[in-house]
């Protein structure tokens, strides 16, 4: 009965994998090969002479001993360079270019391709040479830039940052990398429009940036680097011009008004008092007259005030010994006794006069904010509860002097340098824009913030010790 099974599969073999001889095996056979022609004529020829066996075996060894010597030393000049040659290709695939090929030579086949090789590990050495030197310029002109720099990845994960970075963070570079953009509170900076200002939510900072943001790739990851250029003080000095023209347009015209209105008022009511008409309707009048000029007078000194920051000279630069500065300012306040904490003896160049004025407007304000205290914010309005206190410390380039007080606080410190905006009944406005304005002329700011973990505010002003530092 015939089977009606399929016919077994022919098993597939795998292909045999064809041996080679190296390269050195291969030179050697070629060598015997080469010489095999004469050495069997050799033989063949010693063979035939009339010689003893003894000495025929003898002479055809030699031979052939002589022609292994041969191979050996064909095969060394011919792999030798070979093996060079690779040794150095192989250093600088690993980037260490210290090696070179022997027997460079020209007209010599061999020796030009060691010329070459030579030749290119000299290329890429220059080469190393002059990235590791742009890199280093790269950093170094990174580090100096005074603007904050800041590189993330796809991740929004930080992986570059200059000294300027770490300043406006106030936080070590090695704290910083590899954190998240959110988590640095640097999230504005990936969201927002290029070439656009952005405020930026950190602490005791109340600066506008200049947004720039571009994208380059590093290892084949793009990045998104950002560039912060702080605009605050152009911008408030375009401000501070606008205020200033209309300021004189508003002073003008209403000096002009008010001094003749003052003048009728008061002229109005010595006329009431000596005109016959009943006690109720003259007390009425005058009343009323008083008020007119009361107003009058307090709006002109309002103008006035303003029209001293809108005519604010430049400062006359010679040296200012801190601490007698501070000393003299301190005992002007009488309404409270002032807690100065001395720091290190330092003369720096300032106009003193206008600081003395800057000081005298900061330590007013800290006054008034620990006197508006009552029993309720502190227990008891004792005047130990009210505390006023000014100190000072010294870096490399500036003069930090620092006065806080335990009063309630800002509630708005976004406005404080806003002009006519004030908290204070009798207030104008002017005492911390006309100091801010006496700090940048100097080179320096005023950095104002609630006092971390306590009750109070916090004022710090920065002023270069020479000239030549004014930022």
């Amino acid at each position: 009965m015939a089977s009606n099974s399929p016919p077994p599969r022919a098993t597939s073999r795998p292909p045999r994998k064809r041996v080679r001889l190296l390269y050195e095996h291969r030179v050697s056979l070629y060598c015997f090969l080469v010489a095999l022609p004469g050495l069997f004529v050799s033989v063949v020829l010693v063979w035939m002479q009339s010689w003893s066996v003894e000495s025929r075996i003898a002479l055809i060894a030699l031979e052939l001993f002589a022609w292994w010597l041969l191979a050996l030393a064909l095969q060394e000049q011919t792999t030798r360079p070979l093996q060079t040659l690779s040794n150095v290709i192989g250093a600088l695939r690993e980037e260490d270019y210290s090696f070179r090929a022997r027997n460079a030579v020209a007209e010599d086949a061999l020796g030009e391709l060691s010329l070459e090789v030579n030749a290119l590990a000299d290329m890429l050495s220059d080469e190393k040479i002059r990235a590791i030197e742009a890199t280093a310029l790269l950093q170094r002109v990174v580090d100096e830039i005074d603007a904050p720099l800041f590189a993330f990845d796809p991740a929004s994960i930080l992986r570059l940052v200059n000294p300027a970075g770490e300043h406006l963070l106030r936080q070590s570079k090695m704290r910083m990398l590899g954190r998240s953009a959110s988590d640095l509170s640097l999230q504005k900076c990936l969201a927002a429009e290029n070439e656009s200002l952005v405020e930026l939510e950190l602490k005791d900072s109340q600066a506008r940036w200049l947004l720039r943001r571009s994208s380059f790739r590093q290892n084949g990851v793009p990045h998104t680097l950002v560039v912060l250029s702080d605009v605050s003080r152009a911008l408030r000095e375009e401000e501070r011009r606008a205020w200033q023209r209309l300021i004189r347009v508003l002073g003008h015209e209403l000096s002009n008004s008010l001094a003749p209105i003052k003048s009728i008022a008061g002229s109005l009511n010595s006329r009431v008092s000596a005109t016959a008409m009943d006690n109720d309707v003259r007390r009425d009048l005058q009343h009323g007259l008083e008020i007119i000029e009361a107003r009058s007078a307090s709006l002109h000194r309002f103008l006035e005030a303003y029209r001293r920051l809108a005519q604010m000279p430049a400062p006359v630069l010679r040296d200012v010994e801190l601490s007698k500065l501070v000393e003299r300012v301190t005992g002007l306040e009488t309404r409270i006794k002032v807690c100065v904490q001395p720091g290190p003896d330092i003369i720096f160049t300032a106009d003193p006069d206008q600081i003395e004025q800057m000081l005298i407007n900061l330590l007013r304000n800290a006054t008034d904010a620990v006197l508006e205290l009552s029993p309720s914010d502190s227990g008891s309005a004792s005047e130990v509860d009210r505390k006023v206190g000014v100190r000072w410390d010294i870096d490399a380039a500036d003069v930090n002097l620092l006065i806080e007080d335990n009063g309630p606080g800002l509630s708005n410190p976004a406005n404080v340098f806003t002009p006519f905006y004030t908290t204070k009944p009798s207030g104008s406005g002017v005492g911390l824009v006309l100091s801010r304005q006496i700090a940048e002329a100097h080179g320096g700011r005023i950095e104002i913030a609630n006092r971390n973990g306590s009750r109070g505010c916090l004022v710090r002003v920065v002023l270069p010790r020479a000239p030549h530092q004014q930022r």
